[in-house]
């Protein structure tokens, strides 16, 4: 396999990446032949895998609108990705000029490409960092540089927490980071789920095995466990719901159905 000229050197492009496969259900073009494979072998079990992904892009964007409007201008994205179209910066810089952000990420990739995305932005920076080492994320240069502690902060966990095993107790990561955040911050979370899924838990499953074949177990919680992570936060209203119900600006009921698997919400600190 030929490695492209954007894929670094130190990682194995022989190796399935989510952040990849995520680039690829977006439309994307920052994947591998590998990562392609893997997820139209997710897709043979939900073929709406790429309806579930633009739900989850569109309710993120959302909601960075809607913590501008509050007021926020600091932006801490964990678990970030491939830069696409509608990045957290673009977004907020929309709403609240001047406005800064911290993307974390532990793929290389996802890290590279934020680096050549971000080169002369000088309130927006990537750091190579793992959500379950909160304190080194917290302590790194960037965050120092940008994001303001004693100030609220939209905290984004978007399409991660699922990723992480409970054996790893993705609880005690979010409240390290909770417990950082200045009074008025924000939460903003989303996660899946087989609740809302528009197949059978049985079938879904498959595709759930595919991120467990590639190591890379994907943890499919329910809405109650879901709301763990939000402990210590008030809710935005409407709460914890599909993500097309969050803050919707058109018709929901418009929405492709695969758009309702798991859940998103909005948590804010007192």
């Amino acid at each position: 396999m030929e490695r492209p000229a954007w894929a670094p050197r130190s990682i194995d492009i022989s190796v399935p990446s989510v952040s990849r496969i995520y680039d690829f259900y977006l439309g994307g073009s920052h994947n591998f032949e590998v990562d392609r494979e893997a997820a139209r072998r997710a897709m043979e079990f939900m073929p709406g895998l790429p309806k579930i992904m633009q739900a989850n892009r569109a309710f993120m964007r959302r909601a960075v609108r809607f913590a501008a409007d509050q007021g926020i201008d600091q932006f801490l994205d964990i678990g970030s990705g491939i830069p696409t179209f509608g990045n957290v910066h673009e977004v907020a810089g929309r709403s609240r000029p001047g406005a800064r952000v911290v993307y974390v990420d532990h793929d290389p990739v996802a890290v590279a490409h934020s680096e050549a995305v971000l080169a002369g932005h000088d309130d927006a920076d990537v750091v190579a960092g793992d959500l379950l080492k909160p304190r080194e994320i917290l302590a790194s240069p960037q965050v120092e540089r940008l994001i303001d502690l004693n100030r609220p902060v939209a905290l984004l966990l978007v399409a991660i927490l699922h990723f992480v095993e409970d054996e790893d107790d993705p609880y005690a990561a979010v409240a390290e980071l909770s417990d950082a955040l200045a009074p008025g911050s924000l939460l903003v979370l989303t996660h899946a789920s087989y609740e809302g899924i528009p197949l059978p838990a049985e079938r879904a499953g498959g595709a759930v095995d595919v991120y467990k074949d590639i190591r890379n177990p994907l943890i499919m919680r329910s809405r109650e466990d879901i709301a763990r992570f939000f402990e210590g936060y008030d809710m935005v209203e409407p709460g914890l719901v599909p993500m097309p119900r969050w803050r919707p600006e058109g018709e929901p009921e418009e929405e492709d159905p695969y758009a309702f698997s798991g859940f998103a919400g909005v948590g804010r600190t007192a």
